[in-house]
């Protein structure tokens, strides 16, 4: 599994910042509920993600060694007014500069508090890539608006789900991810526009001691087939297993089972 390079991450970033900074001038209603987050609000899922991006950069600018509070950091939880698509927006332009700028003087190898056994600036420009294209997913789809995510970005979203839930499974395992442990079941995940370069098809085993995972095209329980931007997101569960951008093919009740039970811990 390679890594994207940590310039192309922080250009992921900067064009994600921008793409949401559209979704929220769209006319888009703020407090309108988001179908793929229910318990929020258009709005507070844009807060939940500036928020992120504004820790991230608190913690890579002043390289914590420790976990930072949320609520220590300033302006994390947006701009004062509510319902204001214009504070909102300026208050995501600010914060995807800001971000974007330490993680580029950081570079990928500075020491700074992390977890996933990363604990490294370069885990956070990775993580953050990611976590802007779910949620701009999310609030991409909640405003009806088309949802593009570049490739590369799409398949390294997959590899870093994985990875994080191969994580839990090492070192933190609840109750609901350990029933994923036992021997004999596989999931595999086939993007059927991808690329040879591109690679995008993963094999999931599942193992009495956790889950490993590979880059590849084999036989599996359960296949997952779509196109990569429809895998990504239906893998994410923001996209219905009927939805007939995605086939199943195989045990479906083991790849429910996978999505009800894979979490970050």
């Amino acid at each position: 599994m390679t890594l994207l390079a940590h310039d192309r991450y922080c250009d992921a970033i900067e064009l994600q910042v921008r793409q949401l900074r559209d979704v929220v001038t769209s006319g888009a209603e703020l407090s309108a509920a988001v179908p793929t987050c229910p318990d929020w609000s258009f709005e507070r899922l844009v807060r939940h993600t500036g928020g992120a991006l504004r820790w991230t950069e608190d913690l890579v600018r002043t390289r914590a060694q420790e976990q930072v509070p949320e609520a220590a950091v300033a302006l994390a939880g947006g701009p004062e007014a509510e319902g204001d698509p214009a504070a909102l927006d300026a208050w995501l332009a600010e914060t995807g500069e800001t971000v974007v700028a330490a993680l580029r003087e950081a570079g990928p190898d500075t020491t700074v508090w992390g977890w996933a056994g990363t604990p490294t600036s370069g885990f956070w420009a990775r993580r953050m890539t990611h976590e802007l294209a779910i949620h701009r997913a999310d609030a991409t789809l909640a405003a009806g608006l088309p949802y593009e995510v570049a490739p590369d970005v799409a398949a390294d979203a997959i590899d870093e789900w994985l990875d994080i839930v191969a994580y839990v499974q090492r070192t933190r395992p609840h109750d609901a991810a350990k029933q994923l442990r036992g021997a004999g079941r596989s999931i595999h995940l086939h993007a059927t526009d991808g690329t040879p370069e591109l690679n995008a098809e993963w094999v999931v085993e599942l193992t009495e001691e956790g889950v490993d995972w590979h880059r590849g095209h084999e036989k599996a329980t359960v296949a997952l087939r779509g196109p990569l931007t429809a895998l990504l997101l239906a893998f994410y569960r923001r996209l219905p297993l009927d939805d007939e951008r995605v086939e199943v093919l195989g045990e479906r009740e083991l790849l429910e089972f996978w999505l009800e039970r894979a979490t970050f811990g």
